[in-house]
């Protein structure tokens, strides 16, 4: 601590020494973790603490750049193993699991293989990826042939896992077919390049078996070499539920996936809102034909002012009703009415309901055939 001159303390700067320090942890940190990333980028490697053997024997395999903690399968073959594990001598084959830095060691026991030399010491990753590494070996007093040339079309692995990549549209939200791309990544474990392969998805729903679709891969994958392969997955319209998707290739099973997709709510939405508009209409369509058709409705009704229908002067003396001229009604719509404790007319003649006030007979009137 140092005194300022204002009588406050301050801290004093750390001296070269701790500098020195920090900067050795620093580039002590950087080193591991170089070396770490390049032990892990490194290439798988097989050592043999000898060349040949008699059956009996004994040798140690050894190995580094190995992914850490990794299980391990040691197999003597013959043919340089051309023919896949079939020239292996697998019942006497060892595992062996690696450490932390991707190192092991094993012994192996040096047996007759089922086929002839140049044999070589296979190893193998059981867990994980897919990782394999040879180291030639002679077996002393095994029949020794040359290989035979590589036949077939190649031998192909999952190398990572599956994964689906898409998304579904607003038309799978009202039943559309939902799809998606089937990703994964592939490697040709065989001596012959795989061209254009052509594989199989198929997709399984609940117990049912799946179906079968072929999907060809365009490209060429080189022995050793590894490829991203996208492969399209289409489901039928208005599917929901957990499903699983399947590759095959070469008539076994490689890789699968599983998919669930939403039910579309859309579908629903639209029959219940179609199972309240067609009664609804249906409901108004019925009372607009009752309206019509009782008693009193609009058929009855006038087409002018909502009156009803006017009745012909032929049929209104059936009515027990005078049937009164234009004239006479619009006269007496203008009349005033009279009060309604004025005392009757003593000189109101009675008419019948098909006579007139005029054509009435008067009771004094004289008739044409003369006196009485």
């Amino acid at each position: 601590m140092t005194k300022h001159e204002s009588g406050t303390f301050r801290r004093a700067a750390p001296p070269r020494t701790y500098r020195a320090l920090l900067l050795a942890l620093l580039l002590t940190v950087l080193t591991v973790l170089a070396g770490g990333t390049a032990a892990a980028e490194a290439d798988p490697k097989v050592a043999l603490d000898q060349r040949q053997a008699a059956k009996g024997a004994e040798l140690t395999v050894s190995g580094s750049g190995w992914p850490a903690e990794t299980l391990l399968m040691l197999l003597l073959c013959g043919e340089n193993m051309v023919g896949g594990t079939n020239s292996c001598a697998n019942a006497q084959g060892r595992a062996v699991t690696t450490d932390d830095r991707g190192a092991f060691s094993k012994k192996l026991p040096v047996v007759a293989p089922p086929k002839p030399c140049p044999c070589v010491v296979h190893v193998a990753t059981v867990t994980g990826g897919s990782t394999t590494a040879d180291a030639p070996f002679t077996v002393t007093g095994h029949p020794n042939a040359p290989p035979p040339a590589p036949t077939g079309t190649g031998k192909l692995a999952v190398l990572a896992t599956t994964r689906l990549e898409g998304d579904s549209g607003v038309l799978v939200f009202f039943g559309a077919a939902p799809a998606r791309r089937l990703v994964f990544t592939v490697g040709n474990l065989g001596t012959t390049p795989v061209k254009d392969p052509v594989f199989q998805v198929g997709t399984a729903h609940g117990v049912y078996a799946p179906q079968w679709d072929e999907r060809q891969w365009r490209g060429t994958i080189e022995p050793g070499q590894k490829a991203k392969v996208e492969l399209p997955v289409e489901l039928s319209a208005g599917a929901h539920g957990d499903y699983e998707v399947s590759v095959k290739y070469g008539g076994k099973v490689i890789a699968s996936q599983p998919w669930g997709v939403d039910r579309p709510w859309g579908v629903t939405i639209f029959w219940v809102l179609l199972a309240l508009v067609v009664p609804a209409a249906l409901f108004r369509i019925g009372m607009a034909v009752v309206d019509r058709l009782r008693p009193g409705g609009p058929a009855r009704t006038g087409a002018r002012g909502g009156g009803r229908h006017r009745i012909p002067a032929t049929f209104a003396r059936f009515r027990g009703a005078p049937a009164a001229k234009p004239a006479a009604r619009s006269a007496a719509r203008s009349a005033p009415t009279p009060a309604a404790d004025a005392p009757p007319a003593a000189d109101a003649t009675a008419t019948l309901p098909w006579f007139t006030p005029d054509s009435a007979p008067a009771e004094n009137r004289p008739t044409t055939k003369g006196p009485p």
